[in-house]
């Protein structure tokens, strides 16, 4: 297909959103009929409504189908991974169970899938670049250093395929056997993104996109943390990866034949004075700015950068030296494909995300008034179903729980992500995303949200900025072993100056008290007044440290792709791994000098 048919695409996709936007509440509703018709015949949907209404009553679907979580369709979920018919959830024959990333909440989650959905998911992919080339022109004359990864996938015991959506996608036709497209010219090969080994995988991604070092236009992984985890990789095997370039051959240790097929055309000959200029950018002691260095011609970074991701923001802009534009494209789970950033060049932090109506039929839990977020309904607390409010009907500034209803088979199925209205495109919502509703560390009666702990960490981490000194990661642990029990923050820091000195204990006992004083009324209260909260301590892990907590995770089935750590472990195994790499630990004092207000 050639260049102007594919501009052509993009004016068409482009004029699809415009379309979808101006008419969101036709094409939601018409979305449910469809959905309900589909699915008329359905054990789950016929325990609730009568038949012979599917398709006209609308009203019906809100009035008598219950608002659920998990809990409420792992039966039937369970059952068809077992054996028994679809028709249990859905119209359509379930084709594969989908993993979730298994770190928000736990183990893994199974979200039944059918083939039309990778119709959707195809959808949403084909409006990025056509939003993309708005911003950044000439986006077709040089290659993506996209870094994707699979997972070896898992059977139900009927024999349906188990995996992660991402890795669904890569093994689809819709990835194998797309036709080519300049706007989307990948340094890796196919067969090294669907190696399942990621060390091999990433050895040749990273050497693949360093031999085409001068064409890459544009950086990314689909998580900050898996870019961040390559640029590790790299700071560790960057001597192998010349070595290949100069001699032009593969490492050794990269076995898997596929790879090193895909590989053998791009080192076909050595290239020492390729080696000896990556050799010479790679030895230098600070890597900051590295990324500009190594992909001169790079435009912007492309990654999750918000939730639980924003946290990476300045290390990615210490790799960059903040040159690079750091781009979030898409919002999407294993549940469905949600919606497109129109703006994609905004800070991470007005990031804002446009819910495509024809995806899926989204509802909406009030959480709060009047724009401040309260939550109201906990995670397992039946919510009245005259609470929910439809796509259209949302309030800019207000609060939401985002509820979804698909063709595959979940219905009024609480997503679990806590969403703000920022603004309107044309009449469907634009939301930023500020938090997984059910990530919370809780002693007494405090009870804080993965977005309050952020915001907390995110003060007090600006401590060590004097001290050239950056926080690379956290995450933090209810300790309940002493009386009162306390919270526990594990952070790891990277030294980026020339002194590379431990940081002296009293910033760190500072950066204690910094987090304690962003924390709300309520943990103020219970550590000054009521006594039941001990004193904040921040425990200092070696570096490798979140890596090695991100492998553990792997092991039990987590997707590089999808993983995000935790922000609050309850794992035995991750807290053990996490104790065992302790380097110091600092305490808040015991009387702190402010008070509850």
């Amino acid at each position: 297909m050639d260049g102007k048919k594919l501009e052509y695409k993009g004016e068409e996709a482009l004029k699809e959103i415009e379309k979808l936007t101006m008419n969101a509440g036709e094409v939601q509703d018409n979305l449910l009929k469809q959905i309900l018709t589909q699915n008329k015949e359905t054990e789950y949907l016929n325990q609730y409504m009568k038949r012979e209404t599917f398709k006209t009553d609308l009203k019906e679907f809100k009035r008598c189908v219950p608002v659920i979580s998990y809990e409420g369709i792992f039966p039937y979920i369970q059952r068809i991974a077992n054996g028994e018919v679809s028709s249990l959830i859905t119209g359509q024959p379930i084709t594969e169970m989908l993993c979730s990333s298994g770190t928000s909440a736990g183990e893994p989650k199974l979200m039944p899938s059918i083939a039309e959905d990778l119709d959707r998911r195809t959808f949403v992919y084909n409006l990025i670049m056509p939003i993309m080339n708005q911003y950044v022109p000439d986006l077709d004359e040089g290659k993506v250093m996209y870094l994707y990864f699979v997972k070896a996938e898992k059977s139900t015991p009927c024999g349906l395929p188990a995996r992660s959506v991402l890795t669904s996608y890569y093994k689809s036709k819709h990835f194998k056997c797309r036709t080519h497209d300049p706007w989307n010219d990948f340094t890796s090969p196919d067969q090294t993104i669907l190696c399942n080994d990621i060390n091999q995988s990433m050895h040749c991604q990273l050497l693949a996109g360093l031999i085409h070092r001068r064409q890459v236009l544009r950086l990314g992984a689909v998580f900050a943390s898996a870019f961040l985890r390559a640029i590790s990789f790299l700071e560790r095997n960057w001597r192998k990866l010349c070595d290949d370039i100069r001699n032009g051959q593969l490492n050794s240790f990269i076995t898997d034949p596929s790879c090193r097929s895909s590989m053998s055309t791009l080192l076909s000959s050595p290239d020492p004075c390729l080696a000896d200029e990556i050799s010479k950018i790679c030895s230098q002691k600070c890597w900051k700015g590295i990324l500009c260095k190594l992909w001169p011609k790079a435009k912007y970074i492309e990654a999750v950068v918000t939730g639980s991701m924003a946290q990476y923001v300045p290390a990615l802009e210490h790799y960059c030296e903040g040159k690079l534009h750091l781009v979030c494209t898409m919002y999407a789970s294993s549940e469905c494909y949600f919606g497109v950033n129109l703006k994609p060049l905004s800070d991470p932090d007005d990031v804002a995300f446009t819910l495509l109506p024809n995806m899926g039929y989204f509802e909406f839990i009030p959480l709060g008034h009047n724009g401040t977020l309260l939550m109201d309904f906990d995670e397992n607390e039946q919510v009245p179903n005259d609470k929910l409010v439809d796509l259209v009907n949302v309030k800019i500034g207000c609060f939401y729980e985002l509820v979804i209803t698909t063709f595959a088979g979940l219905y009024r199925y609480r997503v679990g992500d806590v969403l703000q209205v920022v603004a309107f495109h044309n009449k469907a919502p634009q939301f930023r995303f500020i938090c997984r509703r059910n990530v919370v560390i809780s002693i007494d009666s405090e009870k804080t949200n993965e977005e309050d702990l952020h915001r907390s960490v995110t003060m007090s981490k600006k401590l060590l900025e004097p001290y050239d000194a950056l926080l690379v990661e956290y995450t933090s642990y209810a300790d309940t072993c002493s009386v009162p029990g306390h919270y526990v923050l594990y952070w790891e820091i990277l030294h980026y100056g020339t002194k590379g000195d431990p940081l002296d204990p009293n910033v760190l006992q500072e950066c204690c008290i910094a987090v304690e004083e962003e924390l709300d009324y309520v943990y103020r209260r219970c550590r000054t007044n009521d006594k039941s909260v001990g004193p904040l301590e921040i425990r200092v892990v070696e570096p490798g440290t979140f890596e090695a907590l991100m492998d553990l995770f792997i092991t039990k089935g987590a997707s590089i792709n999808q993983y995000k750590t935790p922000r609050c472990i309850k794992s035995k195994k991750a807290l053990k791994l996490l104790k065992s790499k302790v380097s110091a630990s600092f305490f808040s004092p015991r009387d702190p000098k402010w008070g509850p207000n």
